[in-house]
């Protein structure tokens, strides 16, 4: 029965909360695409196994990832970049499911950005203790389009800040469904993950799966 709530019931709080002028939080908005998205994560993973990458500093970030879409995000002591083919497995990155690309449009309509296609998404697995730096998501050639980010599994404080690393943070609680997508005057905003903290999700366990879409190319 857990579950089950988990899966489709609707969220008692308010389903929207603005986090910006252009930067809205969607409590539970994918909650009824997790019986469906949730096997071809699975898909993607058996063609493109999650990896923990190293960023041109030489640190190994403590997300593990993935990617699917024409364009996937990597970084290496090189920098950080989108590719058309996984450099581990030396093949194009998975075809972006369409469970995936219809959860991201219906997302960024729901909070103003009409006609969004996304052409990258970025799968990050967290396990208990992992977190996300503050950055900014830059590398994209085109910044008209937003960024949609779907969280599922584990809770998880994600930290929104301002155009400069040094501007306060909201640490905003995101749940199993939650979604925030920004854009606009907000695109360039700094923002990141806390460390998570060990509670099992009834579906997924003892870790966070995040989708993040963008328009890279």
């Amino acid at each position: 029965m857990m579950e089950m709530l988990e899966l489709f019931e609707a969220p008692a709080q308010d389903p929207r909360q603005r986090l910006g002028p252009a930067a809205v939080l969607l409590r539970g908005f994918a909650l009824p695409y997790v019986r469906e998205a949730m096997p071809a994560i699975d898909v993607v993973a058996a063609q493109s196994p999650f990896r923990y990458m190293v960023t041109p500093g030489g640190f190994t970030m403590s997300v593990a990832l993935t990617n699917c879409g024409a364009l996937g995000w990597t970084t290496d002591r090189r920098g950080y970049r989108y590719t058309a083919v996984d450099p581990d497995t030396g093949k194009p990155w998975p075809t972006m499911p369409e469970v995936f690309a219809r959860l991201a449009t219906q997302a960024a309509a729901a909070a103003g950005f009409d006609d969004f296609q996304p052409d990258a998404c970025l799968v990050n697995r967290y396990a208990p203790g992992a977190r996300l730096s503050l950055h900014q998501d830059k590398n994209e050639r085109d910044y008209g389009a937003p960024i949609v980010s779907v969280s599922l599994g584990m809770p998880a404080t994600f930290l929104f800040g301002g155009p400069a690393r040094t501007d306060p943070t909201a640490k905003v609680p995101l749940q199993h469904g939650d979604v925030v997508v920004w854009g606009g005057v907000d695109r360039l905003r700094y923002h990141g993950v806390l460390p998570l903290k060990d509670e099992p999700h009834a579906l997924l366990g003892s870790q966070r799966i995040n989708f993040t879409f963008r328009k890279a190319g």
